[in-house]
């Protein structure tokens, strides 16, 4: 029962966060706040798959799937914070 909800708050977490910082973006254009924000989605979809995984599908192993999302995620965050700077 914990471990669910655990998951359950971290991806309402997630969605807070990316929501948050995609309408931030939406207000003032910075671009560093999309790349957060497209990078929170990720993690949000990351955190639903583990929930479907461990808890809804056990017999079924969902690692994988559940890595696509993060990686994406990550990477599109790195991206933002390496290459797009502002002058």
């Amino acid at each position: 029962m914990i471990a669910e909800t655990i998951y359950v708050l971290c991806a309402l977490t997630s969605l807070a966060c990316a929501f948050l910082l995609l309408r931030g973006y939406a207000r003032s254009r910075h671009r560093l706040l999309l790349w957060c924000g497209l990078g929170f989605v990720g993690l949000f979809l990351n955190n639903v798959l583990l929930f479907l995984d461990l808890i809804v599908f056990p017999s079924v192993d969902l690692s994988a799937w559940r890595l696509v999302p993060a990686v994406l995620g990550l990477a599109v965050l790195c991206y933002g914070l390496i290459w797009d700077v502002e002058p």
